[in-house]
This record gives structure tokens, C-alpha cells and sequence, in this order.
């Protein structure tokens, strides 16, 4: 065992002896496929809990977290278990299998992605609308207020449950809100959703995840995004050298409190957007449809 495996094993406080995860959790479905783990439904044997089982894979996650050696960066799953707070997924454990890949236990909640939802084009009443860019923000809010940074905001990344809560998970790309961690490097997020700063290699901050959470909203509201759609990083290119489509072109009838905050959030200069999810939430507090 190395040194820093050591030090990981107390993090917290509490030891972090390796998991036999096939001993401590009966898998019970094989959930979508992330880009850098597998998800399972679970139940742990220990406490016949239904859970969520994230196991990561390590060839795609050592290269990101290498970035940032010497920065004391924790990892997806002590992230997670320090963000707590509305419409975010519950961390609930996390650590190491014994045959060496990380792995988190999360709460496990029924329902949708809301990509999958959004790709059905169907288009939701107003007053669904308007609720979940309201819970969206209210989850991204939620990030910021415990001091990180998403950096990964996109439908895919939200799960509609059957009790209408719209959460927001999955933190494999989320970092401490400070400088050194949110320097110019390699294109983060997902290329439909990304930020001119990201795709243009400059400096960012938490402003990134307004940006990528306006074209989420915008989307909700609308099922089209601001600009053509693209597989590759090439479509973000669009993102700050043309002009987005303004929403009220596909929702007329929509509230200009509303229309006019989710534009804001898609300014390409991120002086011009909103200062943060708060003032975002502040803005449209009293839009109703």
C-alpha cells in the first residue's frame, strides 16, 4: 500500500478498508453505463437497503484526476457525501473494492433522466417547465453553495423521479471552486452544453455551470437548444462566435422574467450572466404561469 493509499483509507475519519463488493451488495440491475463507471441497482446485504452502486473505471478516471496532483483534490465520492442539500443525490458511502476500483454508494431514486424525457419532444405543460428550471437551479445552487464546481450541467445529468423532485448527480467532473483547480486545459463537459471559457481554454470559474444550465433550461422549456445541435466539441465552437436563437422564437407566450434570465445565461462573456444560481433563482422568483 502506498502512502497516499494509506492517508485514503482514514479520510473522513473513519477507516477505508477494501470492499468485497460482491459479498456486501446483491446486484440487482444494470443501470445505464456512465462515460467513466457502470451503475447497478442494489441491495446491501448489510442493511437491505435498495441503493445506488456507482463503480468507476479507473483507465478513465486516473488520467482526469492526475490533473490535479498536489492539489489535494478529494475524490466523486467524498465530493458527493459534502454536498447535501436540495434536489442532489444522496452520497452515502464510498471507498475502495478489493479489486481496486473506487466505487459510491448513493441513494437509489426512481424514475427518468431527463434527457430521456427532453428526447420524447413532447412538450410539457408551462407550469412543469417553469418547476423544473426552478428545481435545476435550486440542485446547481446546492453545488455552489458547498464550495464546487459541477462543471458537467446537461439533462443527463438529472433524474425526474416518480415523486416529481427533479436531483442533479453524478460529480466524476465537479472541483473545488478555487482557481487552481478551474485553470485552462483540456475540454471538460459535455460539447452541446459547454461553455466558450471551456471550449476556448481560458480561465473559469463557477459561471461555467450557469452557462451550461441556461441551455438546460432553455431546453426544458423549448425541447431545441440555442444553437445547432453537434456530436463533437466543433458544436461549442458555435457558443461565442454566433448568436443564439432568442426562446421567445419557440415559446412565445413565455414570461420575460423567465426568457430574459435564461438568455442572460447564455451570454457568452460571463461578466454578463447571471452572478450566480441564487441571483438566478432571485430573478425569476416571482415568474407564474
Amino acid at each position: 500500500m502506498g502512502l497516499a493509499d494509506f492517508f485514503a483509507m482514514f479520510r473522513g475519519g473513519r477507516s477505508r478498508a477494501r470492499v468485497d463488493l460482491l459479498r456486501r451488495y446483491e446486484l440487482l440491475h444494470h443501470g445505464i453505463a456512465g462515460t467513466m463507471s457502470n451503475f447497478y441497482k442494489a441491495r446491501d446485504n448489510a442493511s437491505g437497503a435498495i441503493v445506488g452502486l456507482k463503480v468507476l473505471d479507473p483507465k478513465k478516471v486516473d488520467p482526469i484526476e492526475s490533473r490535479y496532483k498536489g492539489l489535494g483534490k478529494a475524490g466523486e465520492g467524498e465530493i458527493g457525501s459534502l454536498i447535501v442539500g436540495p434536489n442532489v443525490v444522496k452520497t452515502l458511502d464510498w471507498g475502495v473494492a478489493t479489486d481496486g476500483r473506487a466505487f459510491i454508494v448513493e441513494e437509489f431514486l426512481e424514475g427518468m433522466l431527463l434527457h430521456a424525457l427532453l428526447s420524447k419532444k413532447i412538450p410539457l405543460p408551462p407550469e412543469q417547465r417553469l418547476d423544473l428550471v426552478r428545481q435545476a437551479a435550486t440542485g446547481i445552487d446546492t453545488v455552489h453553495r458547498a464550495g464546487y464546481v459541477h462543471r458537467d450541467i446537461c439533462p443527463r445529468n438529472f433524474i425526474l423521479c416518480t415523486d416529481g423532485r427533479l436531483m442533479l448527480f453524478d460529480f466524476g467532473l465537479t472541483v473545488p471552486d478555487r482557481p487552481a483547480f478551474l485553470q485552462p486545459g483540456n475540454r471538460i463537459g459535455t460539447p452541446n452544453y459547454m461553455a466558450p471559457e471551456v471550449v476556448r481554454r481560458r480561465q473559469a470559474d463557477r459561471r461555467i455551470d450557469l452557462f451550461s444550465f441556461g441551455i438546460t433550461a432553455y431546453e426544458i422549456c423549448t425541447l431545441e437548444l440555442p444553437w445547432p445541435r453537434g456530436s463533437t466539441g466543433k458544436a461549442a465552437l458555435a457558443h461565442d462566435s454566433t448568436a443564439p436563437t432568442d426562446i421567445r422564437e419557440y415559446w412565445p407566450d413565455i414570461p420575460d422574467l423567465l426568457a430574459s434570465a435564461i438568455m442572460a445565461c447564455v451570454e457568452a462573456d460571463p461578466a454578463k450572466r447571471p452572478a450566480s444560481m441564487e441571483a438566478f433563482l432571485t430573478r425569476i422568483a416571482k415568474v407564474s404561469l
